[in-house]
């Protein structure tokens, strides 16, 4: 079995079809899971540079790049779960798919419920952090002088305590719990609102501000910092005690 580095539980998701990505990310997320999207094979190769996602539903027929470029590209230097999508049940790409490292294959048009079958299917081979790694997380988090409190849902700075809303505190925790890497929007909406689907960036933006305001206050500087055309990522946080 191959041995991976699964750094993040985004899955991503690549066609150019609208259409195509609506099903697949309302399928991803009424199951759970949480994804990123890119709509053709640059932007495919750039966000998995970025994110290291644990699997990516990758369409074969790409404009320019198309799906097989794609998954040659990243076995050069990643083993990232792959699941093909194919318009045409053509044995030929199957076996090519499969050659140059696909974990699977499905043929458009597809179910849905079968599509997340093999997702997860294909998770729970490699070990899937969707399921191990939310389990073995500490419920501490610490960077610099900043520690969140998982179950007291406290935040301290030094021995000093900020308080922040029950949002601040979820989005804070995803942030902090995944120093490396950078969250959009997206994802921060998915795991800090859960059901709520209709909460615009500029609400995102705002509870970042105030999450920023509160530990500055405290002495905590540049805690979360942005990364233009993207999202937020954790910061240093390595002010003094207070």
């Amino acid at each position: 079995m191959r041995q991976m580095n699964l750094q993040t539980n985004t899955i991503l998701v690549v066609d150019d079809d609208p259409h195509i990505r609506d099903v697949i990310c309302f399928a991803l997320q009424k199951a759970s899971y949480s994804f990123e999207v890119a709509t053709n094979g640059k932007e495919a190769l750039d966000k998995a540079a970025l994110f290291d996602p644990a699997l990516i539903v990758l369409d074969i027929g790409l404009p320019e790049l198309d799906g097989l470029d794609v998954c040659r590209h990243l076995r050069k230097t990643s083993e990232v779960p792959i699941l093909f999508l194919s318009a045409r049940d053509d044995e030929i790409d199957r076996i090519v798919g499969l050659e140059l490292g696909a974990d699977d294959y499905v043929t458009k048009p597809f179910s849905p419920r079968e599509l997340i079958a093999r997702v997860g299917a294909i998770l729970k081979r490699y070990g899937s952090p969707f399921t191990d790694a939310e389990s073995q997380q500490e419920t501490t988090l610490r960077q610099g002088n900043l520690t969140l409190e998982k179950e007291q849902r406290k935040v301290l700075v030094g021995d000093a305590s900020v308080e922040l809303t029950a949002i601040e505190f979820d989005i804070l925790t995803t942030i902090l719990g995944r120093p490396k890497i950078v969250f959009t929007r997206g994802q921060i909406l998915q795991r800090a609102y859960k059901d709520n689907i209709h909460v615009s960036d500029r609400t995102i933006d705002s509870h970042i501000r105030n999450i920023r305001a509160k530990l500055a206050s405290a002495n905590c500087q540049d805690a979360v910092e942005t990364v233009h055309g993207v999202g937020f990522r954790l910061g240093p946080c390595l002010g003094g005690d207070g």
